[in-house]
């Protein structure tokens, strides 16, 4: 099944700044939009690093060696004595292209262990922003269109099954198939392209016995 795009759920409006943006105008940018991080771009709009509040806070304790942060948490001295961008950054920039699917950008993230990632064209220059809140949209989508998505993509398209083939219920994003399929495709296939599906939480199939020649269920096995 083809998940949504990355394009499709990502945030297009992205505050960005360049290699010799000054600390303060980067405090005040990342206060005055009420965001945690700042892409820095270069002249063509492609992102070369990524400055957080974490960066800036390194100007606070980091200058000593012996300052005392969090346990595990190494004082990075060349952050602390940074006043502009190129300095503060954390590079390369993890990035993501717009037409992945939300499932590669979610594995990108929990691999990683980041909750946003910045989007780019095929020529590399920024165009958004696809954070974790972004990609939960997915769970959130009617059961009316994934409905409709399992009956026209999986069951029709892909397996080639009549659509009267089995009765697909969908309440909350929870799946419910009763049916009898064709000897062309089994239970276990069915079953794995309904979760891929966007905003499936969870997938049960029934088989219904084929009915006999008297109009009698024929006996199972």
């Amino acid at each position: 099944m083809s998940h949504q795009k990355v394009r499709d759920v990502m945030s297009g409006a992205v505050v960005r700044i360049q290699g010799a943006t000054p600390f303060k105008e980067i405090a005040h940018l990342l206060l005055e939009y009420d965001i945690t991080a700042v892409p820095v771009v270069d002249a063509d709009d492609r992102p070369v690093g990524v400055v957080s509040e974490a960066d800036l806070l390194h100007k606070m304790w980091g200058r000593q060696e012996s300052d005392a942060g969090e346990p595990g948490v190494v004082p990075q001295q060349e952050k602390a004595w940074a006043t502009d961008a190129a300095g503060l950054m954390t590079s390369p920039a993890l990035c993501a292209a717009e037409d992945w699917s939300v499932v590669d950008a979610a594995r990108v993230m929990a691999q990683h262990r980041i909750k946003r990632l910045l989007v780019v064209d095929s020529a590399g220059r920024l165009r958004g922003v696809v954070s974790r809140s972004d990609l939960l949209r997915v769970f959130v989508r009617e059961d009316r269109a994934i409905r409709t998505e399992i009956v026209e993509d999986v069951l029709v398209r892909a397996l080639g099954e009549a659509p009267s083939a089995v009765e697909v219920n969908v309440t909350h994003g929870h799946v419910s198939l009763i049916g009898q399929l064709s000897s062309r495709a089994t239970a276990e296939e069915l079953e794995e392209l309904c979760r891929n599906v966007d905003g499936v939480v969870d997938v049960e199939f029934r088989t219904v016995p084929e009915a006999g020649a008297d109009g009698d269920p024929a006996r199972a096995g």
